[in-house]
């Protein structure tokens, strides 16, 4: 049996999300998601909108995925030694650099495969993009508002 990991924040499900781990489910018989810690996403990204619980328990809830959990702070690598992938999968947009990954599994006896999934060619396939779309449209609709009631 093949075990695929995938790994992120998946604050906001979208459709980059769904093709990341359906790519990833391709690979494999298993597919483990981990899930970034609420530190992690401050740390590297944003400050999450849904707590690490929500975002482990709505990926859990996704077909492709055999099981999520929820990832540990500080040593990346530890979660991959208690999991044991046969795969990691990174997606297209992740700021990971493969050989480094490739390079500190061998040095830690691991042997796992490292693979990139293909980008999903649509507009709003990040969770980034999706809050910049939000509040544009937010602070266009505050303008509307401010134009067509003047006081």
């Amino acid at each position: 049996m093949v075990k695929v990991m995938a790994s992120g924040v998946f604050d906001i499900i979208h459709l980059g999300h769904i093709h990341y781990l359906k790519e990833s489910k391709k690979l494999g018989d298993e597919l483990i998601v981990v899930v970034a810690t609420d530190d992690t996403v401050r740390r590297y990204k944003h400050e999450p909108i849904n707590s690490e619980q929500i975002r482990v328990d709505v990926v859990n809830e996704l077909k492709s995925v055999d099981k999520a959990v929820l990832g540990y702070e500080g040593d990346m690598y530890r979660i991959v030694e208690e999991l044991k992938p046969d795969i990691i999968t990174l997606g297209y947009d992740q700021q990971f650099n493969s050989e480094e990954i490739k390079t500190e599994l061998d040095k830690r006896g691991l042997k796992v495969k490292v693979e990139q999934v293909s980008e999903l060619d649509l507009d709003l396939t990040g969770t980034r993009k999706i809050i910049r779309k939000i509040i544009s449209l937010w602070n266009f609709q505050k303008k509307m508002e401010e134009i067509e009631n003047p006081k």
